[in-house]
């Protein structure tokens, strides 16, 4: 999933930023409120990280544009301002939830996969896909006993088309938020096509895959299960 930080504390940006990677999340940083809403013209975002206290924008005001240029990104409020006003004006204006500095690095990713467990309605981290099981925590795939080895791409290729069963989503959208910007696609390139093939191969050695389909002309979907 791809996350901006938006946050002037360039040390902390950079810990965040360093510990989320680590999450297998794609991070974008912005240090004002002008490059963060260039950063959310151009690109669609999983989650916004933002920082009230910038240096030439109000919080607030940001969150609000935000939700205009990216209105299905979750946001979460990062602050160190004491004044419960803010915090409750944060979450009316359509904030996720929110943290008060100094914050756990542990806990804001704890935060994120709940909001993300909410969002798409995953009760538990296991989940049933065709034939196959799915564990989006420990980021493995079983059929029965039998673990499929699936490269990190391939993985987070599938788990993302996973949340987003049964909608049709274009080679460009897997690009952005598996790989990079819409900037960096290039509309002749057909890795994504490869990774599907490769995802599919694997999986039929175990069984069948007609749950995973393509869109002729548009991209993939992931069929709901009855």
């Amino acid at each position: 999933m791809k996350v901006l930080i938006v946050e002037d504390e360039k040390t902390l940006a950079f810990e965040v930023e360093a510990f989320l990677k680590k999450a297998f999340y794609i991070c974008d940083k912005a240090h004002t409120g002008k490059k963060a809403l260039e950063m959310l013209d151009l690109n669609l975002y999983d989650f916004v990280l933002l920082d009230l206290g910038l240096p030439d924008t109000d919080g607030l005001t940001l969150l609000t544009e935000a939700r205009k240029l990216n209105p299905d990104a979750a946001c979460i409020i990062l602050t160190a301002r004491g004044n419960i006003e803010d915090r409750i004006k944060g979450l009316d204006l359509g904030a996720d939830d929110y943290l008060p500095k100094p914050f756990s690095l542990p806990e804001l990713q704890s935060r994120m996969q709940a909001i993300s467990r909410r969002k798409y309605g995953i009760k538990n981290e296991c989940i049933p896909i065709g034939e196959f099981e799915i564990d989006l925590q420990n980021r493995t795939l079983f059929k029965g006993k039998d673990q499929v080895d699936l490269t990190k791409k391939e993985f987070d290729l599938l788990s993302y088309m996973l949340l987003h069963k049964n909608r049709v989503l274009t080679r460009m959208q897997l690009s952005e938020h598996i790989w990079g910007s819409f900037t960096d696609y290039d509309s002749d390139s057909n890795y994504i096509d490869v990774h599907i093939k490769n995802i599919r191969k694997k999986m039929a050695n175990y069984a069948a895959v007609d749950w995973l389909e393509t869109v002729r002309g548009v991209g993939y979907k992931i069929k709901k299960q009855a």
